[in-house]
């Protein structure tokens, strides 16, 4: 038996683990949600006592530069040091990028202990970064300072709010350990390693081969799932550090708190989907097997045709069925079905829309959150992904981007 309980804060509650945000000028306008501050662009993440790290990057084959150093520690490595910079990804930069971290890291070493430092990037493709000003955030950092809204605020680029969670489990013993993450995205978002950054830190004492187990299977029940645009990006990251610092771990009710963060977190991003204004979950059954009810269920989520129909509150149900039958898995028209939420929208017996169904559907896609389920009739293959609308606002934000 274990409870879990949700607390604010979020990085703060973890035991031996610090964090802060500045801003050295990179970010200049002000932030967003009518904060009268400008947000910081440079964040960190730190343990009092070495941890092991446990992380999954992007499969774009472009791999900026934070993750090229990353890949060059030996195998099990241990760290105690995140650094995090927002407005430049570091990415196509080449050896310099890399030489750049280590330039960073050598002037942080001065200010504060490092044993294998990290650092992870978000923004701009293409440019290396400004060393000078990203140095200058060490003279203003509270190396013990708890506060996560900063960290949170400060990685964020087109995201509209903050992300940060935070769980305390309590296990049958009365032993306890947390669990909490910072995240940022709205953009650039594919099921493919969703573009993304999540930090997730825990005192638990958990093992290492743990650690690499279930964050492969929460990532992939949660930021494997979701889609914005189809974009995947070049600094894909979700990384979990764990200081082992409470002493106590029990591994399913960690699994379960693991599963629920990196869950709600998928989803958060996906509500703050640039411009978008609705979360539609996207159900295949029915499917010859999983691989193809996930490969039609992420096309479907993926699709723009879909996604502008979402937008338009339009219960054109011949947009789901393209999509399927162009995702090139088994299917049989004599055999789908297609259901807004409860709603029957198509089947065999029933292949157009009467205006009473029609104005029922309309009723769901206004909704905020719904749920668009395809029954292909074929077998037990099942798989579930979420996709948002996509909106003018998508355009504006993104063709500004570099502005």
């Amino acid at each position: 038996m274990f409870n879990i309980y949700s607390l604010k804060d979020g990085l703060a509650n973890v035991e031996g683990f610090f964090c802060d945000g500045v801003n050295v000028g990179m970010k200049t306008n002000p932030a967003n949600a009518g904060v009268s501050d400008i947000d910081g662009d440079v964040a960190f993440i730190r343990s009092d006592v070495h941890c092991d790290v446990s992380a999954l990057f992007t499969k774009n084959k472009f791999q900026a530069a934070p993750l090229k150093h990353y890949q060059q520690y030996p195998k099990d490595f241990q760290t105690n040091f995140l650094l995090i910079n927002a407005k430049n990804a570091n990415a196509m930069t080449g050896a310099k990028g890399i030489e750049d971290i280590e330039d960073i890291m050598q002037v942080l070493s001065s200010k504060i202990n490092l044993h294998n430092p990290l650092m992870s990037s978000t923004g701009v493709i293409g440019y290396r970064l400004n060393k000078e000003l990203i140095c200058s955030a060490f003279d203003k950092f509270d190396f013990h300072a708890k506060n996560s809204y900063k960290t949170a605020r400060a990685i964020m680029t087109t995201d509209s709010f903050e992300k940060e969670l935070c769980f305390k489990v309590v296990l049958e013993d009365q032993s306890t350990f947390h669990i909490a993450a910072v995240c940022k995205g709205a953009g650039m978002i594919n099921p493919a390693m969703a573009t993304m950054l999540c930090f997730i830190t825990t005192d638990a004492n958990i093992p290492k081969a743990d650690m690499n187990t279930l964050l492969e299977e929460a990532v992939n029940q949660s930021f494997n799932t979701i889609s914005v645009d189809g974009d995947t990006s070049t600094n894909d990251t979700v990384m979990l550090l764990a200081n082992k610092k409470s002493g106590a771990y029990h591994k399913e009710a960690f699994k379960t708190a693991l599963d629920r963060i990196t869950k709600e977190l998928a989803l958060q991003i996906l509500k703050d989907g640039e411009g978008s204004n609705k979360v539609v979950a996207f159900e295949v059954k029915g499917a010859k097997n999983d691989q193809e009810a996930e490969k039609a269920s992420k096309a479907l989520s993926n699709s723009l045709l879909v996604k502008t129909a979402l937008f338009g509150e339009d219960p054109n149900w011949g947009r789901i069925a393209s999509t399927i039958g162009a995702s090139e898995i088994s299917c049989d028209e004599a055999k789908l079905v297609i259901k807004y939420d409860d709603l029957l929208i198509y089947s065999k017996e029933r292949p157009s829309l009467d205006s009473e169904t029609e104005s029922k559907a309309f009723k769901i896609m206004k909704q905020d959150q719904y749920k668009i389920s395809c029954d292909l009739g074929l077998g037990d293959g099942y798989f579930l992904s979420y996709g948002c609308d996509l909106s003018y606002e998508y355009i504006k934000i993104n063709a500004d981007y570099r502005t």
